[in-house]
Order: C-alpha cells, then structure tokens, then sequence
C-alpha cells in the first residue's frame, strides 16, 4: 500500500473514533434549559402521557468508553491502521501459513500415502473418496455444482465427455495446471448470417438432429474449411486442444439453433483455474480419484 493511502486510512480511523468520543461528551452534557434528571420534559403525549428525563444508566455509557479504548489498544498491537504492523508484528498471511503448515504436519502423512496410490485404485477406495469429496465440495462445487454435473458453461464430470480426455492422467493435469479453452468468433469469417446459419445446421446434423438438408449441405464445406482444423472433419473433436466433439448432443453452453449460432458468430472464452499451488499434488491426485470415479 503507498504511503498516501496509508496515511489516509490512519486519518480517517482516528478522526472516526476520536469523532465517537466527541460525539458521547457532547450528547451527555446538560443543556441549558434541560429539565432535572427523573423531571418531566414537558413533552405531553395522549392528553397525560408524559417523557420524563431519564438518561441511560452510566454502565451503558461506560460501555462506549471501553469500546473505544479498546480500539485504539488494538491498533497499538495488532494492524489495522494503515501500513502500520502493530507491536506484536502478527499478519493474517503469517497466521495462515502457521495453520497450512501444522495442517500440513498433521494431515501430510495421510495424503501422501493415498499419492502412491494409482488414481484407478484409489477411485474404488471409498474412505478415499469421501475425502476426496470434501475437496470437491470446498474447491470444485460452485462451478461445477455439488452433483458435479455442472451448469452453463461448466463441464458435467459425470459423464464420458471430456473436452481435454478423462484418464486419471489428463484430470489430474487439468486440476493442478488449469486450462484455457478459447473458441474464436467466426462470424466475420463465415460472411455473415448465412454463412452462420449453414454451419450451425450442418453443425446440428452431426449428432443426428433435424436440420434444413441444403443448408447443412452448403454448410458442411464451410465447416471442413474453417472449422475441422479444431474440430476435425468428423466433428468428433480434438482433446489435445480442448476442441468439443460436435457429433455427441452434449453442449456446454447449450444445443438450441440459437445458442450455437451464437457460439460460432462471438465464440467462446472458459478459463479451469490452476489448483496446484493451493492443493499441492498429494491433493490433488486424491481428487483427481474422486473426479474419475464419477464417471466410471
């Protein structure tokens, strides 16, 4: 954090808390005119309801004071006010590193053992797979659901379709190294509507859905032509660049007419997040066995 940002946040905590203490001083002072404690204000309400003056009891307002004292002795201890470290010098990146590593001290011995493990052995360990599922449910279920048959635009793990190949090798490499998946806009370089809609019918056609035959016709060679370099003239894909299978009916971002003109006209972005440097491998190979254990 520079020092202008530093210096600004200490200003305006102190002028907040100091603020407060001015505030309670001044709401506790007797003003001129202000009946006596336990008196009647004049204040009338429903002919005989009257407001008489009773202040809070002094316990209470002591309270402020001890929550404003305590502040500011925090912020001599601990940080809080800017770049200021406070005297025990303590840092929540420093506290958590402590907890890894005696995590890592008491639980290590249990993951490495599962890591001489091979993948397909352990997939069919339930206690395993358990533990495997508890890192699945913490790192994987918001995109991926906590049913692992994901949503838009987020991969079902449950069946047999995989973009970059479902052995225990390829999961295990997708975990920790992550992947970029990047469908180009085609639009422009399919001229158009037309164009477009010639290849999502041909693209249709592929897995055995009805499609208008003479545009899917005219629409097959503008697919060979621009899109089997990724696809492969039979549409069935290529993992090796995480190019989808097209003859199988399963659609990460959906199968409508719609949507697939959509994906060729603007393409596709979709980013997995590595995971090895927060999971480490032992980790990950036990939730790469949880993973392949879905779909076989």
């Amino acid at each position: 954090m520079s020092s202008f940002w530093s210096n600004y946040i200490i200003i305006i905590t102190l002028l907040n808390i100091f603020g407060c203490l001015w505030l309670i001083k001044w709401a506790s002072k007797k003003r001129a005119g202000e009946a006596n404690e336990g008196d009647v204000t004049g204040h009338v309400w429903d002919e005989n309801l009257e407001e008489l003056n009773n202040p809070l009891p002094r316990w209470w307002l002591w309270l402020f004071y001890i929550t404003i004292a305590f502040s500011l002795i925090y912020f001599f201890f601990y940080p809080g006010l800017g770049n200021v470290k406070g005297n025990f010098g303590w840092s929540q990146v420093d506290q958590y590193e402590q907890e890894v590593a005696q995590a890592n001290k008491e639980y290590g011995p249990l993951f490495a053992k599962y890591a001489a493990t091979p993948i397909t052995e352990l997939a069919k360990d339930k206690k395993a797979n358990e533990i495997g599922q508890r890192l699945f449910l913490t790192y994987c279920s918001t995109c991926h659901g906590s049913d692992a048959k994901g949503a838009r635009g987020f991969p079902n793990l449950t069946d047999k379709d995989w973009l970059y190949g479902g052995s225990p090798e390829a999961i295990k490499t997708t975990i920790m190294n992550g992947r970029n998946g990047m469908m180009p806009a085609m639009g422009a370089a399919l001229g158009g509507d037309k164009g477009i809609d010639e290849v999502a019918n041909y693209v249709m056609s592929l897995s055995g859905r009805k499609v208008d035959e003479s545009k899917a016709a005219a629409g097959k060679a503008r697919f060979e032509m621009m899109c089997a370099a990724c696809h492969l003239a039979s549409g069935k894909g290529n993992q090796a660049l995480g190019a989808a299978n097209l003859t199988d009916n399963i659609w990460l971002y959906g199968g409508s007419a719609g949507v697939i003109k959509q994906t060729i006209t603007n393409g596709r972005s979709g980013k997995m997040p590595a995971h090895k440097n927060f999971l480490g491998e032992d980790k990950s190979h036990l939730l790469a066995a949880y993973i392949y254990s879905l779909s076989n």
